[in-house]
């Protein structure tokens, strides 16, 4: 059984911890967790638009907290996220994710992420064995 504490993982142990001056993500459960898909809980800041696209990871998304908008780049189809709205890009989905509150999120990653990566450019994260041989 595993059992953690997100304020304790944010006292001490900050290699679960990623960030930028936008958004910050707790990684609860990572790939070395052995379960088959990673965990996060994830914030973002008020007045943030981010661009996204797992072209290696499907992601299911909660919203616990918080206000904001996603946007299917394919379909230009805009929906409103707050508490209690889930979403799933089943199809490795471009999109655009905006807080208009700050949004807290429980993230799911299929494959599992390493706790290693960053988003690239194009707002995707290295294939799990890209990272292996970088």
């Amino acid at each position: 059984m595993i059992v953690r504490d997100l304020n304790e993982i944010l006292k001490s142990q900050p290699d679960r911890v990623v960030s930028d001056a936008q958004w910050s993500s707790i990684r609860m459960l990572l790939a070395n967790d052995r379960m088959g898909f990673s965990f996060h809980i994830t914030f973002l800041e008020p007045g943030s638009e981010h661009t996204f696209e797992y072209k290696n990871h499907f992601e299911s998304v909660f919203c616990m907290q918080g206000s904001g908008s996603i946007t299917d780049l394919a379909t230009g189809e805009t929906h409103p996220i707050k508490p209690g709205v889930m979403y799933a890009l089943d199809q490795h989905d471009r999109h655009i994710l905006r807080a208009e509150e700050q949004l807290v999120m429980a993230c799911c990653f299929n494959p599992p992420v390493t706790g290693k990566e960053v988003h690239r450019e194009d707002g995707s994260y290295a294939a799990a064995e890209d990272l292996e041989s970088a």
